[in-house]
């Protein structure tokens, strides 16, 4: 795992993408990488993921130009499904993964950040789509997630120009959830981890997949998704717990995932 690295602390990991020569553009190599180290990550004990890049300059500059260039069309196919397979796992991870968006964030970049449960980003980050500029679309998700991030008009305007946006347009459009100084992202980023590892990991997961499958739908399917996963909380240590301590008017609560 050569281009990403993995670190926990506490119930908090932290995977950083570590291509710093090339921006951290995002090669096959990469998303086998990043594939392997999700795979290492142990669901019971950590309970929230921060996904950042190394370095100041870029957080994950785009996908891999020179790799890209030659590629046949069955093999841009190829290389699509193997990022969004991979993205979509991230989407889908059972614990929640905050992007900490460390510069730029173009192409590649913006798009696994969109697959992320949110983004918190640097007062220098820079987001885009620009493969218009390149002769081809958005090939990991960006045409599906941008639009819904920041809906049609402005996914399809960003795309359509292939003009990048700073930190600041991000936060206006909804894209980013806020914006920090470079020095405070990182650990902003883990306060906010650590916030949400405190909370039945149970409940959380749940409410993810209540969100993530309720958009897919029409509220009144998405309503039948939420009253069944909101009752798979019941019965459980952890709400036992949680209810317990709050009808004690006790601060201290043990959620064991369970």
């Amino acid at each position: 795992m050569s281009y990403v690295k993995y670190e926990t602390e506490g119930m908090v990991g932290v995977i950083t993408i570590s291509r710093p020569e090339a921006l951290n553009a995002l090669n096959s190599q990469v998303l086998e990488d990043l594939n392997s180290v999700l795979d290492s990550v142990d669901v019971n004990e950590i309970r929230a993921l921060i996904l950042t890049g190394e370095g100041e300059k870029s957080f994950v500059a785009g996908a891999d130009i020179a790799e890209m260039s030659e590629m046949t069309k069955a093999e841009a196919e190829a290389f699509g499904k193997k990022g969004n397979d991979l993205f979509l796992r991230i989407e889908n991870f059972r614990i929640p993964v905050i992007a900490a968006v460390n510069g730029f964030a173009l192409g590649g970049g913006c798009e696994i950040s969109m697959s992320c449960d949110f983004r918190i980003c640097s007062d220098n980050a820079v987001f885009g789509q620009p493969e218009v500029g390149l002769g081809i679309t958005p090939g990991f998700g960006g045409t599906q997630r941008l639009a819904r991030l920041v809906g049609a008009g402005m996914a399809k305007q960003m795309i359509y120009t292939a003009r990048n946006i700073k930190a600041d347009e991000a936060l206006r459009i909804g894209l980013v959830n806020a914006v920090y100084p470079q020095e405070e992202l990182l650990p902003q980023a883990k306060k906010i981890a650590q916030g949400i590892a405190k909370n039945a990991p149970i409940a959380v997961a749940n409410s993810k997949k209540a969100i993530n499958d309720g958009l897919q739908v029409s509220i009144s399917e998405g309503a039948v998704i939420e009253e069944k996963l909101f009752g798979d909380c019941f019965e459980t240590h952890d709400q036992k717990e949680g209810m317990s301590a709050f009808l004690e008017k006790r601060k201290e609560k043990v959620f064991t995932n369970n």
